[in-house]
């Protein structure tokens, strides 16, 4: 019997988008799919729009934070109520491509002991036009490149064995940014990491999402906390690493002057508690 594939959907407060995410999940050309969707106490029409699917969809399923309880926290919900052997995440806001799910499960069949397969992405506007293809490359043949430059990175589509995620210690319920990060290192610590060189993912940049500006500093200052815990744990001084290269003289200054910033909020004071796994 082909896999299971369990599409993870954490939902808060994406009802303009989160029809179009459903329905390219539908369109796929692979049956064996369940469609997990949590919603984070949303306060807008997300409900609404989701409802009607489970009486038409038994492989819908929806579940409800009663109060709103962050990113880390759904998603890792969302694995939890999850049935199949391979597992992907797919953002409210984003789409796949109708053949995204049936190839990855050929890949995962043929990388038997790959814990987590990925592809290159589109990255969109608001209207889902397409504006730029993303090369996510940053596991070649075997080797990982996670310290070499933080600009490139596991990203979407990312899909994951469920034997392998039970070897670590699973998504921080904690973290509000870089949750995806986190887990993907710690699925690269038990076993290879593959890429695909095809876009299979609809990346959609909007105003409210996590790249926008507002939420775009604190995005990447949380994707610094999680690559330098990890490389910490290896042993690895990540500015002496950079020290010859641009992100030396860029980014890691980018990156201080944010923490500069964080000291002085309330999520610098988080800091300890999300890592304390």
């Amino acid at each position: 019997m082909s896999p299971l594939f369990s599409v993870l959907i954490a939902n808060y407060n994406n009802g303009l988008y989160i029809k179009q995410c459903i329905d390219s999940i539908l369109q796929q050309d692979y049956s064996r799919i369940e469609i997990i969707i949590v919603d984070d106490a949303s306060t807008d029409n997300s409900l609404e729009i989701i409802t009607p699917y489970l009486n038409q969809y038994d492989h819908i399923k929806l579940f409800k934070n009663e109060t709103n309880k962050g990113v880390g926290y759904t998603k890792n919900y969302c694995i939890a109520k999850a049935n199949g052997d391979i597992y992907g995440f797919v953002d409210p806001d984003d789409t796949i491509s109708p053949e995204a799910i049936s190839i990855m499960v050929k890949a995962h069949l043929q990388y038997t002991q790959a814990s987590l397969i990925y592809s290159n992405y589109f990255l969109c506007n608001a209207d889902l036009t397409i504006k730029q293809l993303c090369n996510s490359n940053q596991v070649i043949n075997g080797d990982h490149h996670f310290f070499n430059d933080t600009k490139e990175y596991i990203s979407h589509f990312a899909t994951f064995k469920k034997k392998f995620l039970e070897q670590t210690q699973g998504m921080n319920p904690s973290l509000e940014y870089a949750e995806d990060l986190d887990l993907y290192l710690k699925l690269y610590d038990v076993a290879p990491c593959i890429h695909i060189p095809q876009p299979l993912y609809y990346y959609r940049i909007h105003k409210n999402g996590l790249s926008s500006l507002k939420n775009g500093s604190r995005s990447q200052y949380w994707r610094w906390l999680v690559m330098s815990k990890r490389a910490e744990e290896r042993g690895i001084s990540l500015e002496q690493k950079f020290s010859d290269t641009f992100i030396k003289k860029e980014s890691i200054k980018f990156y201080l002057s944010i923490d500069q910033f964080i000291r002085k909020s309330t999520l610098f004071k988080a800091t300890k508690k999300v890592f304390k796994q």
